[in-house]
């Protein structure tokens, strides 16, 4: 034989795949477009070429440069983004609508559309995604710098809190920076970061914190009955977890961004170390923590009181919102009103805080149940790529970022619905807001990085290829 090497086999890169359900993706956003403008206008105008543009940049642009870097990346991940991305764009430009309509029924102009501003911020998000994919070509590297990134997201949470109110507060939380008429929310990039530096500790301290240190409960024979409390010098990460999320409390009046990095390190923890023991010390530090914020700041008396007691005239105007979300979602019922049909408008921050209930009113159940499972399959998709990756650190980074996403949605559909207080949270790719949108795409980048690394075929070292062609002679 000669000495030719063996051929390596041919593995699929699917991304053939993820072009057939990008234009899948496309066709619903485009068909959802020309059903509001046909049901709020009488026809179908020249703003539908602009909104459809937008998914298929967004697709076409991604999809080429995965297809050039990342060629083993998930194929379903972008396509869901995508159609999450544009029917959230065909919701605001609806919105838009809905609020020109009130404006001319009060003889006034309405000048504060939001569809434009986020086509320009669909934009920067891209721009973003492309940058971080082609810069981060192996998200191990990240781990090296971990320390560093941790101490940027610590300066992007903090900076908020000590920054004057008329620069940082709205409507009670101070966790907005605003400056010459923009403004944007830094901790949608701080959980990023800090998930990056919570996994990459982790990896490095993870058999450390699996040893057990004392027992608390009962034996009884064989068998002990109780739980393992965590060593007192292990305990320090999580302690500091706390410490930073009671801050992030004290400072800002926030309780859904100290939930979702409190929940970030919990997670994350209990994957890297499998000790039960820890969500139990975790969950009893957050209630205290919360408890305290509780008697110390109107802000989250007012926000549980409403939870609470939601029809009680003492709410009579702090409950206003979420009543007439409650009220949407009623009118919805299981098939919804139809795009364009209903009056999402009426409920204050439509676009932001409650566009969840937005999409129940005009889609109803089944509408809002089957984005929820675009949700679920993106969050799926994210966990497989932390399952197959085979470094450690990619599996705890997939993992906590998937569970970012995950978190958020429940927090946001569980203050809509009235299972949690509301917290203020935006919805991950549909709603309304720049740090919002820019901060997801960075996430599906990183995401998209990993799965390549997890379904990319093994390569056999220059050593082993000659040992194999001298075998073969």
């Amino acid at each position: 034989m000669t000495g030719a090497l063996t051929p390596q086999p041919r593995f699929p890169t699917r991304r053939n795949a993820e072009l057939t359900m990008l234009v899948f993706a496309v066709l619903v956003v485009v068909a959802a477009e020309a059903v509001v403008e046909a049901t709020r206008t009488g026809a179908v105008s020249s703003r539908l070429i602009t909104y459809a543009a937008v998914p298929i940049a967004v697709g076409l642009i991604a999809h080429l440069v995965i297809r050039r870097v990342a060629p083993y990346a998930d194929p379903l991940l972008l396509p869901i983004v995508v159609l999450l991305n544009g029917i959230g764009l065909v919701m605001i430009h609806r919105l838009d609508l809905g609020f020109e309509q009130q404006a001319a029924l009060n003889g006034t102009t309405f000048t504060g559309q939001a569809a434009p501003s986020q086509v320009v911020w669909t934009a920067v998000g891209v721009a973003v995604f492309v940058g971080l994919i082609l810069l981060v070509r192996d998200h191990r590297i990240l781990q090296r710098y971990s320390y560093t990134i941790a101490l940027a997201g610590l300066v992007l949470l903090v900076l908020p809190t000590v920054l004057p109110a008329r620069f940082s507060e709205v409507n009670g939380a101070k966790i907005w920076i605003r400056v010459a008429g923009f403004s944007f929310q830094p901790g949608e990039f701080a959980k990023i970061l800090l998930a990056i530096f919570g996994a990459a500790y982790l990896v490095s301290k993870r058999d450390v914190l699996s040893l057990a240190g004392r027992r608390l409960g009962l034996r009884l024979g064989t068998r002990f009955v109780g739980l393992d409390l965590p060593r007192g010098r292990d305990f320090g990460p999580l302690l500091l977890a706390w410490l930073l999320c009671v801050a992030v409390l004290v400072g800002g009046h926030d309780l859904g961004t100290s939930l979702m990095f409190f929940g970030l390190f919990l997670v994350l923890l209990y994957v890297a170390t499998q000790r039960a023991s820890w969500i139990v010390v975790g969950l009893v530090l957050f209630a205290a923590g919360a408890y305290v914020a509780f008697q110390l700041f109107g802000t989250v008396q007012t926000r549980v009181g409403v939870w609470l007691h939601l029809f009680s005239p003492a709410h009579n105007g702090d409950g206003y919102q979420l009543r007439q979300a409650m009220f949407g979602l009623g009118t919805g019922g299981v098939f919804g009103t139809g795009l364009g049909n209903g009056h999402p408008e009426l409920v204050p921050l439509p676009a932001t805080d409650f566009i969840v209930s937005s999409f129940g009113e005009e889609l109803g159940l089944f509408g809002l149940v089957a984005i929820l499972v675009l949700y679920g399959l993106f969050v799926a998709r994210g966990l497989a790529a932390g399952l197959a990756v085979r470094d450690a650190f990619g599996k705890l980074l997939a993992t906590g970022l998937s569970f970012l996403v995950a978190l958020q949605v429940f927090v946001v559909v569980a203050g809509v619905t009235r299972l949690l207080p509301e917290t203020g949270l935006t919805t991950p790719f549909l709603s309304y807001g720049g740090s919002s949108l820019v901060g997801s795409y960075a996430l599906l980048a990183l995401l998209l990085r990993i799965s390549d690394a997890a379904r990319r075929p093994p390569t056999l070292p220059p050593a082993a290829l000659r040992a194999e062609a001298v075998g073969a002679r």
